[in-house]
């Protein structure tokens, strides 16, 4: 019991050590370019390259962590990691910066093990502040960050990274005494967990969510401090704070994402989150100066970390039983969202001389996002009265305005006999049996152009002949205008049994 107590903080400690691992080279870029020597429009593909393993690995590493568990995910990527952080250490030309830099990658990759893990031991209503609390290992890149620059101007940045062997090995004895090894796992096979999820597109529609929300996260965090440093002629050390800044925010508004999650409707949530961004957005395509600068970073890095919370609010909501494997693609689309924003920024720079074009695009895309919600929203409601219309056990028969029948549910079918391919298109006079004379359906149509409504017992028969007694409730409704569009009826078998 006392294990399973530990795993929530734990795996929140192995996400920071993983983030710190994961962008070494974006943090000390300033000081190995001054040793090796990287052309101008290779630098944004150096800070780059560890976002794609770091991303594609997303996927297994989410399964994986349901099929052997998460503390041995952890251990064993911890491991193997020490191998590139040391090729990296020793580097001295730009082909090792980019082979140490693509096994980097899975430091990033470790995210999908605990949004995954962590869900396990705690109740849904909680799901959205515990993965919250894990996102908080976000806060490892603004650790390197802030840390690396300040330890290479006293040691250098080889001796720097050398340190991060060190915390590697230890996490590794952490993990193998305090991981659960009781964790509880699935083994259904990878390639039918994708088949079952891949053609849903609540999968494609949060991927591209945090495509945009852990993207710009991920895409500031290796795009700002080469910068601040070349286009506000800031100092290295300052480049660093600031840059550090925008990660905290942004990681501490990912626990406020997952509670807000919790406690009110996700898709209101993310409304705000992209109308934010894309305002943002449009604050920094103007070029502004630093103070306007910051303040359009800090937005976005609020509205991100907002987006991010909520967004594992929702995976675990629509796909309980595949959790792992969704995670892994949603997480994996948003570390691609990282690695392309820089490159494109970069490659916009080089033919205008600006960013501002970059930027502008990028409101673009959080518009069309906003958009995206707000058609997921509407679709969720009417996904949800088809479902109260289908699952209710009265009858129900829609019909257009002259009265011919346009729709009907399941239980119209078992009460009536009609199938839906002979009762569309015929009017509701085929159930007549013959009970009830002329002047009944005067007074009760009546009363329908009347009062709008009807209530009462009428006979009916079914397909078979069979006559029965029902409770049958007719409503009108109107158009803006006032103007009947169609008439709903609903009606329950009343016959008395004997």
């Amino acid at each position: 019991m006392m294990v399973k107590k530990f795993q929530l903080p734990l795996q929140t400690f192995n996400l920071i050590l993983g983030f710190m691992v994961w962008v070494i080279l974006s943090s000390l870029l300033s000081y190995i370019k001054q040793d090796i020597a990287i052309p101008a429009d290779r630098l944004a593909l150096v800070t780059a390259i560890p976002v794609v393993l770091g991303s594609i690995l997303r996927i297994p590493f989410g399964y994986y962590a349901n099929v052997i568990g998460s503390r041995l995910v952890f251990m064993i990527s911890f491991v193997i990691l020490l191998f590139p952080v040391y090729y990296i250490s020793e580097a001295n030309s730009l082909s090792d910066l980019i082979i140490g830099g693509i096994f980097l990658g899975i430091g990033g990759a470790v995210f999908s093990v605990g949004v995954t893990s962590i869900p396990k031991y705690f109740p849904k209503e909680k799901h959205g502040l515990v993965n919250g609390i894990y996102g908080l290992g976000n806060a490892g890149t603004a650790i390197s960050t802030f840390a690396a620059p300040v330890l290479a101007d006293r040691y250098g940045w080889s001796t720097t990274i050398k340190l991060y062997l060190i915390l590697l090995l230890v996490f590794v004895v952490i993990n193998f005494f305090l991981g659960d090894r009781k964790e509880k796992r699935m083994k259904t096979p990878l390639m039918k967990e994708i088949k079952a999820v891949y053609k849903n597109e609540k999968l494609w529609l949060f991927s591209m969510f945090y495509f945009i929300t852990f993207g710009l996260f991920v895409a500031l965090t290796v795009f700002l401090p080469n910068f601040l440093v070349t286009n506000f002629e800031l100092t290295r050390v300052d480049a660093g704070i600031r840059t550090a800044g925008f990660i905290v925010l942004c990681t501490l508004m990912r626990p406020v994402g997952g509670w807000l999650g919790d406690k009110f409707k996700p898709n209101y949530l993310l409304m705000i989150v992209f109308a934010g961004l894309t305002l943002s957005s449009i604050l920094l395509a103007f070029s502004p100066s630093i103070k306007l600068y910051t303040v359009g970073c800090l937005s976005i890095a609020l509205c991100a970390g907002i987006g991010n919370g909520v967004i594992f609010k929702l995976v675990p909501q629509y796909f309980s039983k595949q959790a792992g494997t969704v995670n892994g693609i949603v997480s994996m689309m948003g570390g691609l969202g990282g690695f392309f924003p820089p490159l494109i920024l970069s490659a916009i720079h080089s033919i205008t001389g600006q960013y501002s074009i970059g930027f502008m695009a990028l409101s673009q895309v959080a518009l069309a996002s906003l958009i995206l919600v707000l058609w997921m929203h509407y679709t969720d409601k009417l996904k949800v009265s088809d479902e109260v219309f289908r699952s209710t056990g009265q009858g129900i028969l829609v019909t257009d305005a002259a009265g011919v029948i346009k729709s009907i549910n399941p239980a119209f079918t078992v009460l009536t006999g009609l199938t839906e391919k002979e009762a569309l298109n015929q009017k509701p006079s085929i159930l007549k049996s013959g009970k009830q004379s002329r002047a009944f359906y005067d007074e009760m149509w009546n009363n329908i152009r009347t009062s709008g409504q009807w209530q009462g017992e009428i006979w009916n028969r079914r397909k078979n002949g069979e006559e029965y007694l029902q409770l049958l409730t007719i409503n009108t409704v109107r158009d803006e205008s006032g103007d009947v569009v169609r008439y709903v009826g609903s009606f329950s078998d009343i016959t008395p049994h004997n």
